[in-house]
């Protein structure tokens, strides 16, 4: 649809109180039409275009935690989901450097701890993409990394991601999927006057909280500390078994998709990702060594 028409059915409907309404499209890294639309620099909101299957499970997602105020507001839905409308969120999502801890308990606090189950589902993953297993989701996702990835680890990385994701401790026992977020990464986050204020673009997912946690933490290349995700994990309520060394192995997973999508997207990060690997390589390692019985484990 044209935006003008949007414009004026949206006026029709009384989402928006004035036809006299300014647009402009907005850039970024979404696959997604954008346009803000305000009206005398004041009544701002935007307007989503993609395809209607993505808008479908993005309306879920925001609608499931329309009380969570990170996230923006649904306001309107285009009942063949052709266009959404939601409630624009003031900043940029220009990072601030050396603020991934704050970041990090903010989204713990205030997002991810608010998530909920999904009773009625038993499978795990993407909508249309889904796996029976929790493993199997990482074992696909880690796949494609592979894919991309080629030659540039070792084959011993990739026989210990494998294995790590193989582990039997990668399957959540009588545990039910969550609604996360699924791309909850530094591109998706919004700030102002360097306060993290909105949270936006979903790819919805059904898995584990943790996995949205690593996920930021893995997005950006600045402070990938084992200090940092410690204190961020340690606020977290819902169920991971709080082990040091589960909570070392999930990074490790996390990174190693992350180096896949820093080396299609953002090579320019590669180095220090790569550095980055082998700090929790060594990590990992250290940890398997001082837990009693894992000698045989392939690190």
């Amino acid at each position: 649809m044209d935006i003008q028409e949007i414009i004026n059915e949206l006026f029709y409907k009384v989402i928006i109180h004035s036809d006299a309404i300014t647009f402009e499209e907005l850039n970024g890294w979404t696959s997604s039409k954008l346009y803000l639309l305000e009206k005398n620099g004041t009544e701002k909101c935007v307007v989503k275009m993609n395809d209607p299957q993505v808008l479908k499970s993005e309306v879920l997602y925001l609608d499931s935690y329309k009380k969570i105020n990170l996230l923006p507001n649904l306001l309107y839905v285009e009942q063949s989901y052709k266009y959404i409308v939601y409630s624009y969120i003031a900043g940029d999502t220009d990072q601030v450097r050396n603020n991934k801890s704050y970041i990090l308990h903010k989204l713990v606090l205030e997002l991810i701890n608010n998530y909920t189950t999904v009773p009625t589902s038993n499978l795990w993953g993407w909508e249309d993409d889904s796996t029976e297993t929790w493993p199997d989701f990482l074992l696909n996702e880690g796949n494609e990394a592979k894919t991309i990835l080629g030659s540039l680890l070792k084959n011993e990385d990739y026989i210990l991601i494998d294995h790590l994701i193989k582990s039997p401790k990668r399957i959540p026992l009588n545990e039910e999927p969550f609604l996360l977020h699924g791309d909850c990464g530094i591109h998706n986050f919004i700030f102002n006057n360097a306060q993290l204020s909105g949270v936006i673009d979903p790819t919805p997912l059904l898995g584990l909280p943790l996995y949205d946690l690593i996920y930021a933490f893995c997005s950006s290349p600045d402070d990938l500390s084992k200090q940092t995700i410690e204190s961020a994990a340690n606020h977290l309520v819902t169920k991971w078994d709080g082990k040091e060394q589960h909570l070392y192995e999930e990074v490790l997973i996390g990174l190693f998709l992350r180096l896949a999508m820093c080396m299609k997207h953002h090579p320019s990060d590669l180095e220090d990702y790569l550095k980055a690997w082998s700090y929790w390589k060594t990590i990992v390692r250290n940890s398997c060594n001082t837990t009693e019985g894992r000698s045989t484990e392939p690190y």
